[in-house]
This record gives structure tokens, C-alpha cells and sequence, in this order.
């Protein structure tokens, strides 16, 4: 059941989700070779604590950290650990808070120093479907909208878009109907109507779409070993059309 939210809720969404573009903003200072994954966590924490929020990941569904960091070959749900990042390494880093009782919930891709060109384009290509699936999220469409224009643009470029997980709605849930993949058909789904507050959040490996879980029960890698992308907005509909709640301009200022 899709619950669609008032304007005094999707503002409260708003500033979860600001809270999360901060703290990702603040992480992005961070980032460079030699710095361990586990340092960035234990900062994402302090910083949510002290803008009086709780991290919206740390003990959900058993996960044992407040940041989920996949790096390179990884494609989400990545456990922070201690070894040092990588020149040329990319880092998929999903932050979630809760603020207020509703959470904030969107991610952002990394470049660790020099990357390589075939990385820059999957994650400019990655960035860029992210953006023409949110312009698809209007009154009059369908999620599949969304969906299908992720997939088409970014199968364009010989990428793979993962099947096994998909962008959701959100609210006083981290997960809320309706799913949103980044794959499927045009005017299928869920009709769209203003109230609807969504994460979409295309992830997409440079080879094969297929994925595979490690033994840690949570970090999911490539099939083929290859580098995978992920950005991540929420976005609410707001007289008739998308309005983005969260911002990666605390990230690209910098």
C-alpha cells in the first residue's frame, strides 16, 4: 500500500534528507588514498548524532553500521572495514538518518583520486539516468516510466542495470511500497499522484547485470568483477511533478 504524504510530512522528509546530503558533503572531504572505509563510518555517526538524528542504518535489518561503502566491484551494502582506500578506487556510499520520525535515505559514488576514463563515464552515465528517471516521475505517468527510461538510457552505453534491487518509497519506513526499478516497461506500475515521496536510485555495473551476495550476508559484487555505480534521491511529487528533496551539492561544491 503506497501511503502518500501531506506537505507538512514531505517537508520533514526534506530535512532528513538534507541532514544525509550533509553528511555525505562532509564525508566527500575525507575521501582520498589511504583512508579506511571504517573511519568514514565512525564520522557519518558522530556528525548525525550531533544534528540531533539517528543513523537510519545502523541496527536496521541486523546491519552493524551507520554507512553502507561498496567499492568498486561492489554494488551496495558494503560493511565498513579497515583497509585503506585505493587511488583509482570508486566508492558507492549510502547514508540513511532518521530525523523528526521519517527518514532521509540517498547515496553518492565517489571517485578516490585518479580514476581511469571507462570509470568517469559509468558513473557520468550512472549520475545522468538517475536525473532523466526523476523527470519521468510526474502526475500522469506510471513507475514503469521511470523505470524504462533508466534502463533504456543506460543499456544505450552497454552497461548493465541490476535486477535484484530496486529504489522504494519513503517515509517513516526506510522501505515503503512502491518498488522502483531501474528496469521494466513503459505505462506499467503504479499510477503516479502528487503525495508520492520515492528514492530512485539507479545501480549499474560497467559489464553484466548479474550480482552475487558474499558470505558476510550483505555485500553485493558484480558477477564479472567489474566496477558498479549507484546514485541515489528522494524525490516527492509536488503539483504534478518531481521536486528533489535531497542535493549532491554539498558533495560537488567542494
Amino acid at each position: 500500500m503506497i501511503i502518500y504524504k501531506t506537505p507538512d510530512e514531505i517537508e520533514l522528509i526534506k530535512g532528513s534528507s538534507l541532514l544525509v546530503s550533509k553528511t555525505l558533503g562532509e564525508i566527500n572531504k575525507l575521501i582520498q588514498p589511504g583512508i579506511a572505509p571504517i573511519e568514514l563510518d565512525k564520522y557519518a555517526e558522530a556528525f548525525i548524532r550531533d544534528h540531533n538524528a539517528k543513523p537510519g542504518f545502523l541496527g536496521l535489518y541486523g546491519f552493524p553500521n551507520t554507512l553502507c561503502v561498496s567499492v568498486n566491484e561492489q554494488v551496495v551494502h558494503g560493511i565498513p572495514n579497515k583497509t585503506p582506500l585505493r587511488n583509482g578506487d570508486i566508492i558507492s556510499v549510502d547514508c540513511g538518518v532518521i530525523k523528526n520520525n521519517f527518514y532521509g535515505d540517498h547515496a553518492y559514488t565517489f571517485e578516490v583520486g585518479e580514476v581511469s576514463k571507462e570509470v568517469k563515464k559509468l558513473l557520468k552515465v550512472t549520475k545522468e539516468s538517475l536525473y532523466l528517471g526523476i523527470d519521468k516521475l510526474k502526475v500522469g505517468n506510471k513507475i514503469g516510466d521511470v523505470s524504462f527510461t533508466i534502463q533504456q538510457y543506460i543499456e544505450s552505453f552497454g552497461y548493465g542495470v541490476v535486477r535484484e534491487l530496486v529504489g522504494h518509497g519513503l517515509g517513516k519506513d526506510l522501505h515503503e511500497d512502491p518498488e522502483v526499478p531501474n528496469f521494466g516497461e513503459k505505462d506499467s506500475g503504479p499510477k503516479i499522484k502528487n503525495g508520492l515521496v520515492v528514492a530512485i536510485e539507479p545501480m549499474i555495473n560497467m559489464g553484466t547485470k548479474d550480482v552475487t551476495q558474499l558470505f558476510d550476508g550483505w555485500t553485493i559484487v558484480t558477477k564479472d568483477k567489474k566496477p558498479s555505480a549507484h546514485f541515489e534521491h528522494n524525490v516527492a511529487v509536488i503539483d504534478n511533478k518531481p521536486v528533489i528533496l535531497s542535493t549532491f551539492d554539498y558533495i560537488e561544491k567542494i
